[in-house]
């Protein structure tokens, strides 16, 4: 029965995503497994950073989505140019190429 209690996660543990192993909340990449750990709390998404770049990325919008806020402005200074919504459709389809994982890694 020791065995059991000892497995159960605390307040200041989660699991790993791929092997599933405890560890520290606040841990980046798992101990056992090496792999790097989802940046809790993060609501950004790949898919929506996509789509805020294709419809609105003329503007900028994509990259104040990101937290990116000097290139977003830059974006929305130099969006008569249209320059900015050629660029923002090349990385609308940058973001949807890319994994989950490595987005979650550059930009959370």
């Amino acid at each position: 029965m020791s065995d059991v209690t000892s497995t159960r996660k605390s307040a200041t543990e989660k699991y790993c995503v791929e092997c599933g192993a405890l560890i520290n909340i606040k841990a980046e990449i798992c101990p056992k497994c090496g792999v790097r750990q989802a940046v809790a709390g993060s609501s950004r998404s790949r898919v929506g950073a996509a789509l805020f770049a294709f419809f609105l990325g003329g503007f900028g919008v994509h990259k104040f989505y990101l937290g990116q806020v000097k290139w977003g402005l830059a974006y929305l200074l130099f969006c008569w140019t249209l320059i900015p919504a050629i660029v923002a459709f090349i990385e609308a389809i940058l973001y949807l190429t890319m994994s989950d994982e490595a987005f979650a890694a550059k930009y959370h």
